[in-house]
Protein backbone atom coordinates (compact mmCIF):
# COMPACT_ATOMS: atom_id res chain seq x y z
CA UNK A 1 0.00 0.00 0.00
CA UNK A 2 1.41 3.42 -1.15
CA UNK A 3 2.01 5.48 1.96
CA UNK A 4 1.85 9.28 0.45
CA UNK A 5 1.50 12.35 2.95
CA UNK A 6 0.77 15.65 2.03
CA UNK A 7 1.54 16.25 5.60
CA UNK A 8 5.12 18.05 6.03
CA UNK A 9 7.55 15.44 7.85
CA UNK A 10 8.15 18.62 10.28
CA UNK A 11 4.50 18.56 12.04
CA UNK A 12 4.44 14.69 12.12
CA UNK A 13 3.76 13.70 15.47
CA UNK A 14 5.40 10.57 16.64
CA UNK A 15 4.12 7.36 17.27
CA UNK A 16 4.04 3.68 18.38
CA UNK A 17 1.89 1.24 17.00
CA UNK A 18 0.77 -1.27 18.97
CA UNK A 19 -0.77 -5.37 18.11
CA UNK A 20 -1.74 -8.70 19.55
CA UNK A 21 -1.41 -11.74 17.66
CA UNK A 22 -4.31 -13.96 18.94
CA UNK A 23 -4.65 -17.20 18.16
CA UNK A 24 -7.28 -16.48 15.25
CA UNK A 25 -4.60 -14.39 13.92
CA UNK A 26 -1.63 -15.43 12.31
CA UNK A 27 1.45 -13.53 11.89
CA UNK A 28 1.18 -12.36 8.45
CA UNK A 29 -2.36 -11.26 8.88
CA UNK A 30 -0.72 -8.98 11.73
CA UNK A 31 1.33 -7.48 9.74
CA UNK A 32 -1.48 -6.52 7.27
CA UNK A 33 -3.24 -5.17 10.05
CA UNK A 34 -0.71 -3.16 11.73
CA UNK A 35 0.16 -1.83 7.68
CA UNK A 36 -2.91 -0.52 7.54
CA UNK A 37 -2.95 1.21 10.82
CA UNK A 38 0.60 2.83 10.07
CA UNK A 39 -1.64 4.16 6.76
CA UNK A 40 -4.62 5.64 8.91
CA UNK A 41 -2.01 6.84 11.51
CA UNK A 42 0.11 8.89 8.74
CA UNK A 43 -4.20 10.14 7.02
CA UNK A 44 -4.30 11.28 10.60
CA UNK A 45 -0.90 13.14 11.02
CA UNK A 46 1.63 10.95 13.27
CA UNK A 47 4.29 8.99 12.01
CA UNK A 48 5.14 5.23 12.81
CA UNK A 49 8.38 4.97 14.86
CA UNK A 50 8.40 1.92 16.37
CA UNK A 51 5.60 -1.26 16.29
CA UNK A 52 5.28 -3.16 19.33
CA UNK A 53 3.32 -6.84 19.15
CA UNK A 54 2.43 -9.63 21.51
CA UNK A 55 1.01 -13.08 21.10
CA UNK A 56 -1.45 -14.23 23.05
CA UNK A 57 -4.54 -16.46 23.20
CA UNK A 58 -6.68 -12.90 23.89
CA UNK A 59 -6.25 -9.48 24.80
CA UNK A 60 -5.24 -8.70 28.08
CA UNK A 61 -8.59 -7.22 29.96
CA UNK A 62 -6.17 -4.83 32.05
CA UNK A 63 -3.85 -3.33 29.20
CA UNK A 64 -4.63 -5.27 26.20
CA UNK A 65 -0.95 -6.37 26.42
CA UNK A 66 0.82 -7.97 28.99
CA UNK A 67 2.43 -6.35 32.03
CA UNK A 68 5.78 -6.79 31.02
CA UNK A 69 4.90 -5.70 27.10
CA UNK A 70 3.66 -2.63 28.74
CA UNK A 71 6.57 -1.71 31.08
CA UNK A 72 8.65 -2.70 27.49
CA UNK A 73 6.08 0.06 25.50
CA UNK A 74 6.62 2.53 28.53
CA UNK A 75 10.35 2.64 28.25
CA UNK A 76 10.41 2.71 24.47
CA UNK A 77 7.82 5.85 24.94
CA UNK A 78 9.64 7.78 27.90
CA UNK A 79 13.52 7.21 26.03
CA UNK A 80 11.98 8.40 22.23
CA UNK A 81 9.81 11.37 23.34
CA UNK A 82 6.45 9.60 22.18
CA UNK A 83 3.58 11.51 21.68
CA UNK A 84 1.08 9.28 20.90
CA UNK A 85 0.14 5.29 21.42
CA UNK A 86 -2.12 3.23 18.50
CA UNK A 87 -3.73 0.07 19.47
CA UNK A 88 -4.92 -1.81 16.73
CA UNK A 89 -7.88 -2.88 18.26
CA UNK A 90 -10.87 -1.70 20.04
CA UNK A 91 -9.65 -0.99 23.90
CA UNK A 92 -12.32 -1.22 26.83
CA UNK A 93 -12.91 1.59 28.45
CA UNK A 94 -11.37 0.26 31.53
CA UNK A 95 -8.12 -0.80 29.55
CA UNK A 96 -7.84 3.02 27.98
CA UNK A 97 -7.98 4.20 31.88
CA UNK A 98 -5.43 1.86 33.49
CA UNK A 99 -2.84 2.35 30.01
CA UNK A 100 -3.34 6.07 30.46
CA UNK A 101 -2.91 5.89 34.36
CA UNK A 102 0.34 3.44 33.28
CA UNK A 103 1.42 5.67 30.35
CA UNK A 104 0.36 9.00 30.85
CA UNK A 105 0.09 9.85 26.96
CA UNK A 106 -2.25 10.14 24.52
CA UNK A 107 -3.77 6.94 23.61
CA UNK A 108 -5.69 5.90 20.83
CA UNK A 109 -7.18 2.80 19.36
CA UNK A 110 -8.50 2.00 16.01
CA UNK A 111 -11.89 2.88 16.81
CA UNK A 112 -10.86 6.45 17.76
CA UNK A 113 -8.51 6.80 15.74
CA UNK A 114 -10.78 6.65 12.78
CA UNK A 115 -13.13 8.33 14.04
CA UNK A 116 -10.55 11.45 14.08
CA UNK A 117 -10.11 11.03 10.52
CA UNK A 118 -13.53 11.04 9.96
CA UNK A 119 -13.35 14.27 11.90
CA UNK A 120 -11.33 15.65 9.97
CA UNK A 121 -12.79 14.80 6.63
CA UNK A 122 -15.86 15.89 7.41
CA UNK A 123 -16.85 18.80 5.56
CA UNK A 124 -20.76 18.97 4.76
CA UNK A 125 -23.42 19.46 7.59
CA UNK A 126 -24.71 16.27 7.32
CA UNK A 127 -21.17 14.54 7.10
CA UNK A 128 -20.31 16.19 10.54
CA UNK A 129 -23.60 15.69 12.11
CA UNK A 130 -22.91 11.28 11.19
CA UNK A 131 -19.59 11.64 12.84
CA UNK A 132 -20.21 13.48 15.76
CA UNK A 133 -23.32 10.77 16.36
CA UNK A 134 -21.08 8.35 16.15
CA UNK A 135 -18.43 10.29 18.02
CA UNK A 136 -20.57 10.72 21.07
CA UNK A 137 -21.73 6.78 20.74
CA UNK A 138 -18.26 5.95 20.87
CA UNK A 139 -17.79 7.99 24.16
CA UNK A 140 -20.82 7.27 26.49
CA UNK A 141 -19.45 4.66 28.32
CA UNK A 142 -15.94 6.30 28.42
CA UNK A 143 -16.99 9.38 30.56
CA UNK A 144 -16.15 7.91 33.85
CA UNK A 145 -12.40 7.93 32.66
CA UNK A 146 -12.43 11.71 31.47
CA UNK A 147 -12.68 13.18 34.74
CA UNK A 148 -9.14 13.62 36.43
CA UNK A 149 -10.84 15.00 39.37
CA UNK A 150 -12.55 12.57 40.35
CA UNK A 151 -10.72 10.37 42.86
CA UNK A 152 -10.09 13.53 44.61
CA UNK A 153 -14.05 14.39 44.65
CA UNK A 154 -14.47 10.34 45.92
CA UNK A 155 -11.96 11.18 48.88
CA UNK A 156 -13.62 14.49 50.02
CA UNK A 157 -16.83 13.13 50.09
CA UNK A 158 -16.22 9.55 52.09
CA UNK A 159 -18.82 7.95 49.98
CA UNK A 160 -19.57 5.66 47.16
CA UNK A 161 -21.95 8.25 45.65
CA UNK A 162 -19.92 11.87 45.66
CA UNK A 163 -20.33 14.78 43.51
CA UNK A 164 -17.98 13.11 41.07
CA UNK A 165 -20.14 9.79 40.06
CA UNK A 166 -23.21 12.70 40.13
CA UNK A 167 -21.42 15.07 37.86
CA UNK A 168 -20.42 12.18 35.80
CA UNK A 169 -24.12 10.90 35.58
CA UNK A 170 -25.50 14.71 34.58
CA UNK A 171 -22.57 14.43 31.63
CA UNK A 172 -24.31 11.00 30.42
CA UNK A 173 -27.54 12.66 30.32
CA UNK A 174 -26.14 15.42 28.36
CA UNK A 175 -24.69 13.17 26.11
CA UNK A 176 -27.83 10.81 26.02
CA UNK A 177 -29.86 13.97 24.87
CA UNK A 178 -27.00 15.18 22.22
CA UNK A 179 -27.16 11.63 21.02
CA UNK A 180 -30.87 11.92 20.50
CA UNK A 181 -30.94 15.13 19.04
CA UNK A 182 -28.49 14.32 16.43
CA UNK A 183 -30.45 10.97 15.22
CA UNK A 184 -33.55 13.15 15.16
CA UNK A 185 -31.59 15.93 13.07
CA UNK A 186 -30.29 12.91 10.46
CA UNK A 187 -33.68 11.58 10.21
CA UNK A 188 -35.01 15.16 9.07
CA UNK A 189 -32.11 15.06 6.23
CA UNK A 190 -32.36 11.67 5.42
CA UNK A 191 -36.22 12.29 4.59
CA UNK A 192 -35.60 15.29 2.88
CA UNK A 193 -33.16 13.50 0.97
CA UNK A 194 -35.63 10.07 0.29
CA UNK A 195 -37.31 12.78 -1.39
CA UNK A 196 -34.72 14.28 -3.49
CA UNK A 197 -34.21 10.39 -4.32
CA UNK A 198 -37.50 9.78 -5.80
CA UNK A 199 -37.39 13.30 -8.04
CA UNK A 200 -34.04 11.96 -10.08
CA UNK A 201 -36.39 11.16 -12.69
CA UNK A 202 -36.62 7.56 -14.69
CA UNK A 203 -32.73 6.64 -14.39
CA UNK A 204 -30.64 3.82 -13.63
CA UNK A 205 -28.50 4.27 -10.51
CA UNK A 206 -25.46 3.03 -10.04
CA UNK A 207 -22.92 2.88 -6.95
CA UNK A 208 -19.05 2.51 -7.10
CA UNK A 209 -18.12 0.96 -3.49
CA UNK A 210 -15.03 -0.70 -2.53
CA UNK A 211 -12.62 -0.61 -0.14
CA UNK A 212 -10.75 2.97 1.08
CA UNK A 213 -8.66 3.90 -1.47
CA UNK A 214 -9.08 1.22 -3.94
CA UNK A 215 -9.43 4.38 -6.73
CA UNK A 216 -13.79 4.98 -7.02
CA UNK A 217 -13.70 8.76 -7.14
CA UNK A 218 -11.01 8.64 -9.77
CA UNK A 219 -12.81 6.22 -11.73
CA UNK A 220 -16.17 8.56 -10.94
CA UNK A 221 -14.09 11.43 -12.53
CA UNK A 222 -13.45 9.38 -15.51
CA UNK A 223 -16.84 8.41 -16.25
CA UNK A 224 -18.36 11.88 -14.86
CA UNK A 225 -15.74 14.08 -16.59
CA UNK A 226 -16.18 15.65 -13.39
CA UNK A 227 -13.56 16.84 -10.71
CA UNK A 228 -14.79 14.76 -7.50
CA UNK A 229 -11.90 14.93 -4.66
CA UNK A 230 -9.60 12.15 -5.06
CA UNK A 231 -6.25 11.24 -2.66
CA UNK A 232 -3.77 8.54 -2.36
CA UNK A 233 -4.84 8.83 1.33
CA UNK A 234 -8.14 6.89 3.32
CA UNK A 235 -11.23 8.29 3.29
CA UNK A 236 -10.73 11.02 1.29
CA UNK A 237 -14.86 11.06 0.36
CA UNK A 238 -17.46 10.81 3.45
CA UNK A 239 -20.07 12.54 1.63
CA UNK A 240 -21.82 10.30 -1.24
CA UNK A 241 -21.47 12.38 -4.82
CA UNK A 242 -23.95 11.93 -7.47
CA UNK A 243 -23.37 12.79 -10.63
CA UNK A 244 -25.47 12.35 -14.07
CA UNK A 245 -23.64 10.59 -16.63
CA UNK A 246 -24.25 10.82 -20.28
CA UNK A 247 -23.05 7.62 -22.44
CA UNK A 248 -24.11 7.31 -26.12
CA UNK A 249 -27.52 8.47 -25.77
CA UNK A 250 -28.09 7.01 -22.62
CA UNK A 251 -28.26 8.78 -19.33
CA UNK A 252 -28.04 7.15 -15.40
CA UNK A 253 -26.56 8.72 -12.02
CA UNK A 254 -23.26 7.49 -11.08
CA UNK A 255 -22.33 7.58 -7.30
CA UNK A 256 -19.29 7.87 -5.23
CA UNK A 257 -19.88 6.42 -1.54
CA UNK A 258 -17.04 6.72 1.78
CA UNK A 259 -14.83 3.49 1.72
CA UNK A 260 -15.16 0.45 3.44
CA UNK A 261 -12.50 -0.87 6.24
CA UNK A 262 -11.57 -3.83 8.13
CA UNK A 263 -13.09 -3.46 11.69
CA UNK A 264 -15.27 -0.47 10.68
CA UNK A 265 -16.51 1.14 13.81
CA UNK A 266 -20.00 -0.20 14.21
CA UNK A 267 -21.06 3.17 15.92
CA UNK A 268 -19.55 4.67 12.49
CA UNK A 269 -21.51 1.60 10.10
CA UNK A 270 -24.59 3.05 11.90
CA UNK A 271 -24.75 6.43 11.29
CA UNK A 272 -23.39 6.32 7.85
CA UNK A 273 -25.84 3.95 6.75
CA UNK A 274 -28.56 6.79 5.99
CA UNK A 275 -25.25 7.81 3.49
CA UNK A 276 -24.94 3.72 2.32
CA UNK A 277 -29.10 4.25 0.93
CA UNK A 278 -27.50 5.46 -2.13
CA UNK A 279 -26.00 1.74 -2.33
CA UNK A 280 -28.92 0.00 -1.17
CA UNK A 281 -31.64 2.01 -3.22
CA UNK A 282 -29.05 1.48 -6.82
CA UNK A 283 -29.82 -0.84 -9.42
CA UNK A 284 -26.18 -1.80 -10.11
CA UNK A 285 -22.89 -1.54 -8.12
CA UNK A 286 -19.05 -1.34 -9.32
CA UNK A 287 -17.26 -2.93 -7.20
CA UNK A 288 -13.93 -1.58 -7.09
CA UNK A 289 -10.82 -3.30 -6.14
CA UNK A 290 -7.46 -2.00 -5.68
CA UNK A 291 -5.17 -5.50 -7.39
CA UNK A 292 -1.86 -4.11 -6.27
CA UNK A 293 -2.32 -4.75 -2.67
CA UNK A 294 -1.78 -7.97 -1.62
CA UNK A 295 -4.67 -8.08 1.06
CA UNK A 296 -7.35 -7.51 -1.98
CA UNK A 297 -9.32 -10.63 -1.38
CA UNK A 298 -9.23 -9.83 2.30
CA UNK A 299 -10.64 -6.09 1.41
CA UNK A 300 -13.36 -7.68 -1.16
CA UNK A 301 -15.14 -10.21 2.01
CA UNK A 302 -15.06 -7.05 4.02
CA UNK A 303 -16.89 -5.38 1.63
CA UNK A 304 -19.04 -8.29 1.12
CA UNK A 305 -19.78 -7.82 4.88
CA UNK A 306 -20.82 -4.39 5.12
CA UNK A 307 -22.84 -4.87 1.78
CA UNK A 308 -24.73 -7.60 3.22
CA UNK A 309 -25.05 -5.51 6.77
CA UNK A 310 -27.01 -2.90 4.85
CA UNK A 311 -28.86 -5.23 3.02
CA UNK A 312 -27.02 -4.57 -0.59
CA UNK A 313 -24.74 -7.95 -0.87
CA UNK A 314 -27.10 -9.67 -3.24
CA UNK A 315 -27.50 -6.70 -6.13
CA UNK A 316 -26.52 -6.99 -9.66
CA UNK A 317 -22.57 -5.78 -9.57
CA UNK A 318 -19.45 -6.01 -11.04
CA UNK A 319 -16.21 -6.34 -10.12
CA UNK A 320 -13.32 -3.99 -11.25
CA UNK A 321 -10.41 -4.69 -10.22
CA UNK A 322 -8.54 -1.71 -10.55
CA UNK A 323 -4.88 -0.56 -10.71
CA UNK A 324 -3.57 -3.26 -13.20
CA UNK A 325 -0.56 -0.93 -14.14
CA UNK A 326 1.10 -1.22 -10.96
CA UNK A 327 -0.04 -5.14 -10.84
CA UNK A 328 1.67 -5.74 -13.65
CA UNK A 329 5.20 -3.82 -12.69
CA UNK A 330 5.88 -7.18 -11.11
CA UNK A 331 4.68 -9.06 -13.90
CA UNK A 332 6.11 -10.50 -17.55
CA UNK A 333 5.78 -7.02 -20.27
CA UNK A 334 2.20 -6.97 -22.02
CA UNK A 335 2.47 -5.56 -25.10
CA UNK A 336 -1.20 -4.60 -25.39
CA UNK A 337 -3.24 -3.51 -22.66
CA UNK A 338 -6.29 -2.92 -24.51
CA UNK A 339 -6.24 -6.29 -25.91
CA UNK A 340 -8.15 -8.45 -23.03
CA UNK A 341 -7.37 -11.78 -24.55
CA UNK A 342 -3.19 -11.06 -22.99
CA UNK A 343 -3.81 -10.64 -19.71
CA UNK A 344 -1.62 -12.95 -18.00
CA UNK A 345 -3.45 -16.73 -17.73
CA UNK A 346 -3.66 -15.88 -13.77
CA UNK A 347 -5.51 -12.88 -14.42
CA UNK A 348 -8.36 -14.89 -16.31
CA UNK A 349 -8.69 -17.53 -13.92
CA UNK A 350 -8.96 -14.35 -11.13
CA UNK A 351 -11.65 -13.69 -13.24
CA UNK A 352 -13.49 -16.67 -13.03
CA UNK A 353 -12.75 -18.12 -10.23
CA UNK A 354 -14.62 -14.17 -8.57
CA UNK A 355 -17.13 -14.49 -10.78
CA UNK A 356 -18.31 -18.24 -9.99
CA UNK A 357 -17.84 -17.74 -6.51
CA UNK A 358 -20.49 -14.63 -6.31
CA UNK A 359 -23.88 -14.85 -8.39
CA UNK A 360 -24.43 -11.32 -8.61
CA UNK A 361 -21.77 -10.82 -10.20
CA UNK A 362 -21.97 -10.03 -14.16
CA UNK A 363 -18.59 -9.29 -15.32
CA UNK A 364 -15.10 -9.12 -14.11
CA UNK A 365 -13.04 -6.11 -15.38
CA UNK A 366 -9.20 -5.15 -15.04
CA UNK A 367 -8.85 -1.73 -15.56
CA UNK A 368 -6.34 1.45 -14.59
CA UNK A 369 -8.24 4.40 -14.35
CA UNK A 370 -5.08 6.85 -13.89
CA UNK A 371 -3.58 5.21 -16.99
CA UNK A 372 -6.84 5.05 -18.95
CA UNK A 373 -6.22 1.58 -19.55
CA UNK A 374 -9.80 -0.86 -20.49
CA UNK A 375 -11.41 2.23 -20.14
CA UNK A 376 -13.38 1.55 -23.19
CA UNK A 377 -14.10 -2.08 -21.65
CA UNK A 378 -15.61 -0.80 -18.73
CA UNK A 379 -18.09 1.98 -20.38
CA UNK A 380 -19.06 -0.93 -22.82
CA UNK A 381 -19.93 -3.01 -20.17
CA UNK A 382 -21.24 -0.69 -18.19
CA UNK A 383 -23.38 0.34 -21.07
CA UNK A 384 -24.60 -3.00 -21.90
CA UNK A 385 -25.86 -3.35 -18.39
CA UNK A 386 -27.46 -0.23 -18.09
CA UNK A 387 -29.47 -0.19 -20.67
CA UNK A 388 -30.75 -4.17 -20.17
CA UNK A 389 -31.92 -2.39 -16.74
CA UNK A 390 -33.87 0.30 -18.13
CA UNK A 391 -35.66 -1.97 -20.78
CA UNK A 392 -36.50 -3.88 -17.38
CA UNK A 393 -37.27 -0.80 -15.16
CA UNK A 394 -38.67 1.49 -18.26
CA UNK A 395 -39.50 -0.59 -21.24
CA UNK A 396 -41.51 2.37 -22.77
CA UNK A 397 -38.10 4.45 -23.08
CA UNK A 398 -36.08 1.62 -25.36
CA UNK A 399 -37.60 2.89 -28.43
CA UNK A 400 -34.65 6.05 -27.33
CA UNK A 401 -32.21 3.61 -28.11
CA UNK A 402 -32.56 1.84 -30.73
Amino acid sequence: MAKVSLIPETILKSCVLVGVMTRHQTELKTQEYLQELEFLALTYGLKTQHTITQRLDVPDTSYFIGKGKLDELKHYVDENSIEVIVFDDELSPSQQRNIEKAIPKKILDRTSLILEIFEQRAHTAYAKTQVELARLQYLLPRLTGMWTHLERQRGGTGTRGGAGEKEIETDRRIVRNKIALLKKRLGDIDRQMVTQRKHRGEMVRVALVGYTNVGKSTIMNVLSKSQVFAENKLFATLDTTVRKVHMNALFFLLSDTVGFIRKLPTTLVESFKSTLDEVRESDLLVHVIDISNPAFEDQIKVVQSILSEIGAAQKDHILVFNKIDLYFKNQPAIDDLTNISKLPQDLNTLRASWKAQYQPCLDVLFISATEKTQLDVLRNTLYEHILRIQGQKYPYLLHHYG
